[in-house]
Formats: structure tokens, C-alpha cells, sequence
């Protein structure tokens, strides 16, 4: 745990304030016998009411104390370890924020949520023991051997007999349960992971009738990790009744005993009862100790896990003197850019070149996997291209933050993302300060407005999350109002009017043509009535430009085009 010693120094001086109080504690519960001893052998035994009341009024202060103590203590200490966890949570979070989709692809979505959540709370738990438990049970245990041993030395020599019974149990219980805890984390990830699927599939699943097959493999995800974890509990579980069957023996050892040495005048009553009080805070700290030890290796795997997400450096960072640009007006270029994706043996790109102006509509079209979206994932820097440079007015945007690099860009991803909210809410995820006269008009711009205004709600109607309450037009065009009310200088359009009708389609580029009149747009498309009017065409295969111009143009000298076109529209189009 203290690998994230960084995360904890906030905390420290409430830390250290709650060991102190601690340590009151144990010093009120270690004097507490020594009292009840004095007014046994010397108040009872003699018949002195006085001293009664005067070491039974001390007591009674000493146990008020210690409660005041244990109270403020365990109130002081789960703020401070909600405090960790919150902070550390954040921490987790906004390091994952950082990272570009390689490092998604590293630790998977389902693993990350859970380095988060469990993993965290994990270490909240330890962080919390560490403070009270970690310090309370070495502090009564020491306190109690001294104690006993001033009681009578060779009484004490049964709890020392003791020892080496107790360091095999905990031995045993540490060896069997670490590489156990380890794999409890994965399998929880896996877990995770196919749930998450069934939940975000659970339409496609129920259209191909899959759900027996979807409930076994969950089912299989779920015994797994309940197999673990029992193992897990059997090991530990073995411990707590060992531990309490030698806390009895000791106890029938010390009343035979210590009654034997009262009888031969050796010991006084009150000692042997305040001996065997102390035993009892011995062996009942080991248990805690032992305790320790057992959730160690648990919050070490969880450390271990979260240090991971942590020391993570993300593959795309920010310069460290980047630049700026002073007058931006979107010019964006492509130079000889190559680039291909992580473990991958060849490009999806090669030699890449293009420039695409303000005022003009630049199209990219192509077959599958020929690299239309990657273009775009490399103009926001999801990804660095292995060679050649992408500008934005000149400027490398490597040279410039990924902070300013994307407040000059609109993006709207193939795939429409909508997030839990509202209509409004959605919109506004691209301006956060926009009127609502402009998200009105980001609305109207994409064709949004009718399907809203139809709503009883309006802006504010319900959307769920991943926006599954609304068609996958519906979704496209929020998506597409979102970059629109940013009004940006680039406008990066991956494939957006997919979901649409040909009649809608039409309209949104018409009044998207006017909103962006002064921006540069770059559209990725599959359809060719999409970038009829494109004022250039780049025409990808196998990540190569096979042809560039004009729809006319283009259809007298480009093969690949033409194929294209014929496709969609038949022979005598071309």
C-alpha cells in the first residue's frame, strides 16, 4: 500500500492523529485489569468500601476515555480513508482519461472499471486497518506481554508456547491465499467484461435468439469466480476457529494453573484474573494480526493493479514547449504520412498526402479496410503516425496540446455516442457555454429539431445511456448538433449520414454547407450521393490515394471510383 505513499501524504497528519488516539485506547484497556486486579485483592479481599469506590470511580474514567478515544478515532479514520478512495479513484480516472486507445486496448474496459471500483475500495479497506487495527493490535500485544509477565513470569511462558503455533497458521493461511487474491482481481475482470457485453448486445443477442448461449457463458464467468473465492474463504475461515480453540486452551492452562499457584500462595486472585484478562488481549491481537496479514496480500494484488493504470505513460503526450497558433483559419495538410496500428505488419496508410481548405468540403471514400477512419482518428491524435506529419496552418499538431489541437475540431465519430442526460445536455457536450439559441440552431442545422419538438419533454427530454432510447438517426443527428454548436474550424464527419434517408441527408449537408461555410470539413463516407458535391474526392485502396478530384473528374480517370459508383448507382452511372 504504501507504493502509493503519494496518495496517502494528504492523509498523514489524520493518520497519525488517529494512531495517537489509538494508542490512548489501548492504554486505557491495558490499565483497566490492572485496576480490577487492585480492587479485588485489596478492596474486596479486605473489605476496604473506600478503595472500592475510589479504583471503581477510576476505572469507570479510564473506560469512558478509552470509549471517547475509540469513537473519535474511528470517526476520524473513515474520513480520512473515504478521502483516499475518493482521491485515488480520481486519480485512476483522470490518468485513464490520458490515455489513447492503444492503452485501452491494454487493459480492456471491463479491467479498468474494476481497477476503479473494487480495486480502490480494496485499498480504502487496508488504508482504514492500517491506521487502527495495524497499530491497536502490535501496541495491546506488547502492552499485554509486559503486563503478564509482571503479573508472573513463568504464567507467561504458556503464552509464549503459544507463539510458534500461531506464526504456522498465519503462514499457512498467507502462502495459500496470495496467488488465490490475484486471481480473484482477473477473474472479477472477467466477469465484468461479459457483463458488460450481454448488457451493451443485449438487442443483437435477443434478435439471434442467443440468450441460453449468453447465459451459460455468464454462467461459466460467474462460477469461476465464485469457485475462487471460496477457496479463498475456506483458507481464511480455517484460521478463526483455530485461533479461538487455543484462545480456550490457553484459558483452561492459565485458571489450572494460576489456581494451583494460588493455592501454593504464589499468586493472589485479582492477578490471576487480571492475567488472564491480558492473555485474552494477546491472543485477541494476534487474531487481528493475523487478520492483517490474511487481507494483505489482497490489497497488494489491488496496488499492484492500480500502480499499473497509474505508471502507465500514455503513447500520445503533449509537447513539452508546444506552440500555438495565433490566427487559425483550418488549413489542414496531410505530408507523406504513414502509419500503422500496434502490432500490426503493415500500414494501413502509406505516403499519404493531401491538403484540405477553409470553404471547401474534402471527401474520402473507399472500400473496407482501405483507412478512411483512421485518417480521421490521426488528425486528434488518437493515434501518432510512425512517419510524415500532419499540419493545422503550418503547425505540426504534435507541436501543440492535444488541449488546443482539439478545440479547433468537431468530430463526430462513426459509431454515435450519446451520454445519460438530456437533449440539451447532449448538444451542449460540445459547447458547454452555448445559449440556447445556439443549440437551437445546432439543432436545426442538423435536422434535429423536428424529432425534439415532437418530444412532450423537448430539449429536456430523457436520453439513456449510449442513447438507446432513440433511433440510430435520431442519434447521428444529436451527434452531428454537438459538433455543430462548437462551430469549429475543422469538421471531421466519419461516416455520419449512414442512418439517414437520402431526403434528410440532402437537407443536413444543405444547411450544414451554410453553417460551415467558413470551416474546413473533411467527410468520410460510404455512400457517393453523400460527397457528390465535394469540392475534392480522395479515393483510398489499401491505404494508398488511388484518385483524387471532382465527382467528374474522378469518374474519367479513376478505376477504383467508377467500381464505386457502380455499385451503388450500376453500370450505365459510369
Amino acid at each position: 500500500m504504501w507504493k502509493l505513499r503519494e496518495h496517502i501524504k494528504p492523509f498523514l497528519p489524520a493518520a497519525l492523529f488517529v494512531m495517537f488516539l489509538v494508542f490512548l485506547e489501548v492504554m486505557a484497556t491495558l490499565r483497566l485489569p490492572d485496576l480490577m486486579s487492585e480492587i479485588v485483592d485489596q478492596g474486596i479481599a479486605r473489605g476496604n468500601i473506600a478503595l472500592i469506590w475510589k479504583t471503581g470511580g477510576l476505572m469507570l474514567a479510564v473506560a469512558l476515555g478509552g470509549v471517547f478515544c475509540a469513537i473519535l478515532g474511528a470517526f476520524i479514520a473513515s474520513r480520512a480513508s473515504t478521502g483516499f478512495g475518493r482521491d485515488l479513484r480520481k486519480a485512476v480516472f483522470t490518468k485513464v482519461e490520458d490515455f489513447a486507445p492503444q492503452e485501452f486496448n491494454k487493459f480492456g474496459t471491463a479491467s479498468l472499471i474494476t481497477r476503479t471500483t473494487n480495486d480502490v475500495q480494496q485499498m480504502q479497506m487496508m488504508f482504514l486497518l492500517s491506521m487502527r487495527m495495524a497499530v491497536r493490535a502490535p501496541l495491546m500485544a506488547i502492552g499485554g506481554v509486559l503486563m503478564v509477565v509482571k503479573k508472573d513470569a513463568r504464567l507467561a511462558l504458556i503464552l509464549l508456547a503459544l507463539l510458534p503455533v500461531i506464526a504456522l497458521i498465519v503462514g499457512f493461511v498467507i502462502l495459500k491465499g496470495i496467488p488465490l487474491f490475484k486471481s480473484l482481481q482477473a477473474k472479477l475482470d472477467r466477469l465484468n467484461l461479459v457483463l458488460r457485453e450481454q448488457l451493451m448486445g443485449v438487442r443483437v443477442i435477443r434478435a439471434f435468439d442467443r440468450d441460453l448461449y449468453e447465459q451459460e457463458r455468464f454462467g461459466e464467468a460467474n462460477l469461476d469466480l465464485t469457485n475462487t473465492t471460496l477457496k479463498v474463504n475456506r483458507i481464511m475461515v480455517t484460521m478463526m476457529p483455530l485461533m479461538s480453540l487455543l484462545t480456550n486452551f490457553v484459558s483452561i492452562a492459565i485458571i489450572w494453573v494460576g489456581s494451583k499457584r494460588i493455592d501454593a500462595g504464589l499468586m493472589q486472585v485479582g492477578d490471576m484474573m487480571a492475567f488472564l484478562q491480558y492473555s485474552m488481549q494477546i491472543l485477541w491481537s494476534l487474531m487481528m494480526l493475523s487478520m492483517l496479514f490474511v487481507m494483505l496480500p489482497r490489497a497488494s494484488a489491488s496496488a499492484d493493479r492500480i500502480l499499473e493504470v497509474l505508471e502507465t505513460t500514455p503513447s500520445i503526450q503533449d509537447p513539452p514547449q508546444p506552440q500555438t497558433i495565433d490566427m487559425g483559419h483550418g488549413v489542414l495538410a496531410f505530408e507523406n504520412v504513414t502509419f500503422a496500428y500496434p502490432g500490426a505488419d503493415t500500414p494501413v496508410l502509406s505516403n499519404l498526402s493531401f491538403t484540405a481548405k477553409p470553404g471547401e468540403m474534402t471527401a474520402i471514400i473507399g472500400g473496407t479496410g482501405s483507412g478512411k477512419s483512421t485518417v480521421l482518428d490521426l488528425i486528434p491524435r488518437f493515434y501518432d503516425p510512425q512517419s510524415g506529419r500532419i499540419t493545422l496552418d503550418g503547425v505540426d499538431i504534435r507541436d501543440l496540446t492535444q488541449t488546443e489541437l482539439r478545440s479547433y475540431l468537431g468530430y463526430v465519430p462513426q459509431q454515435a455516442v450519446l451520454f445519460s442526460g438530456t437533449i440539451e445536455s447532449n448538444i451542449r457536450g460540445g459547447k458547454q457555454s452555448a445559449t440556447d439559441e445556439e443549440v437551437a440552431e445546432a439543432a436545426r442545422v442538423a435536422q434535429a429539431i423536428e424529432f425534439i419538438e415532437e418530444r412532450e419533454e423537448g430539449y429536456d427530454s430523457y436520453i439513456a445511456q449510449g442513447g438507446t432510447n432513440v433511433s440510430g438517426g435520431q442519434k447521428q443527428r444529436l451527434s452531428i448538433a454537438r459538433a455543430v454548436v462548437r462551430q469549429p474550424q475543422v469538421y471531421l464527419l466519419d461516416d455520419t449520414f449512414s442512418a439517414l434517408d437520402y431526403k434528410t441527408d440532402a437537407k443536413l449537408r444543405t444547411e450544414l454547407a451554410k453553417s460551415a461555410k467558413d470551416s474546413t470539413v473533411i467527410v468520410v463516407a460510404q455512400r457517393v450521393s453523400t460527397i457528390l458535391h465535394a469540392d475534392q474526392i480522395i479515393v483510398l485502396e489499401d491505404g494508398k490515394v488511388a484518385g483524387r478530384g471532382t465527382h467528374a473528374e474522378l469518374l474519367a480517370n479513376c478505376e477504383v471510383y467508377k467500381e464505386i459508383v457502380a455499385s451503388q448507382y450500376g453500370e450505365e452511372a459510369v
